[in-house]
């Protein structure tokens, strides 16, 4: 009886640790860890289409992490799409700067990816990223290339 107590114990605490590494690779895959407040300040760029970017997506300069996307809302003048960056308070970025939306890997995740400008002046808090280059869609350049396809067949 003694031996089979023991057993369950064991199995229970290797039940316990296969629930808690769980628990860690969902939050890993989340990004929930990274929800920590980091200082910086807010930027916004304005996107035709963002595609699948999603809030707490990695805004990057060179392929490093420099910030998150802080949140993505509709612009009813410019029917954009505004999205507001945080940038960690040590990153300088150049006024003239530029912002385009990529896609880590084919089916991967969105991200925002920074391109530095030459201007003496620095982006700072509530500034404007003016050039924003929107997200390829993949449906739409299929479109494209089947549409584009059609109307060649169509004239021969």
């Amino acid at each position: 009886m003694k031996q089979s107590t023991t057993l369950e114990i064991m199995v229970g605490v290797f039940v316990a640790l296969g629930l808690a590494a769980l628990f860690m690779l969902a939050m890993k895959v989340s990004n929930i860890s990274a929800l920590n407040d980091e200082d910086g300040y807010l930027v916004k760029v304005h996107f035709e289409n963002v595609g699948g970017l999603k809030v707490r997506s990695a805004v990057t300069v060179a392929g490093v992490r420099v910030g998150r996307v802080e949140s993505i809302d509709f612009d009813e003048k410019l029917l954009e799409a505004r999205v507001t960056l945080k940038i960690k308070r040590d990153v300088r970025l150049p006024s003239d700067s530029s912002a385009s939306i990529f896609t880590a890997g084919l089916l991967g995740e969105q991200y925002v990816g920074l391109e530095p400008g030459g201007a003496d002046t620095y982006l700072k808090e509530g500034d404007v990223i003016a050039l924003g280059q929107s997200a390829l869609i993949l449906e739409q350049i299929i479109g494209r290339v089947l549409f584009s396809k059609a109307a060649e067949g169509g004239t021969q």
